[in-house]
């Protein structure tokens, strides 16, 4: 998948990002893992905590303490935050609830959002995976680098 996306970036001549929260770097370990991914892969910012979001993508810290991490709201400001702190002009970013403790009725183990930014687009969406943290990751990756090939394909 990640020679893929390389493909397409090199191609057009941009450049990734990634803001992870639930993955702990996993989708730019992915990404990185591929030899050569200099040309293509920018940064990633590894934003587990509250703070780090606030700190180091700019979410504001009233969202967080109004909708928690876990949002549509935080995962935009995520990805947006991931541009503008970056030279990049593709950006992924996830938060999510890996488990096996933090859920809610509302937002289940499970439930991770992801933003995407492509030049002219900023798509976020909302899925749920089952399984335990390490599927729950797997899954969010995968789909992750997915999205990214289907948005610029």
């Amino acid at each position: 998948m990640c020679g893929l996306i390389a493909e397409l970036l090199l191609t057009k001549e941009l450049k990734l990002v990634t803001a992870e929260s639930c993955t702990g770097g996993l989708i730019a370990a992915a990404c990185t893992d591929l030899a050569g991914s200099s040309a293509w892969f920018e940064r990633g910012f590894v934003t587990y905590s509250n703070d780090a979001k606030t700190e180091l993508l700019g979410v504001e810290e009233r969202l967080l303490k109004r909708a928690g991490a876990v949002c549509e709201g935080v995962v935009r400001a995520m990805v947006l935050g991931a541009l503008a702190h970056s030279h990049a002009q593709v950006a992924v970013a996830v938060t999510g609830v890996a488990g096996p403790a933090g859920g809610s009725p509302a937002k289940p183990v499970g439930t991770v959002w992801f933003g995407f930014a492509v030049p002219g687009q900023l798509i976020t969406e909302k899925c749920h995976f089952g399984g335990d943290r390490a599927q729950v990751r797997a899954a969010t990756v995968q789909h992750a680098l997915t999205r990214l090939v289907e948005l610029l394909s």
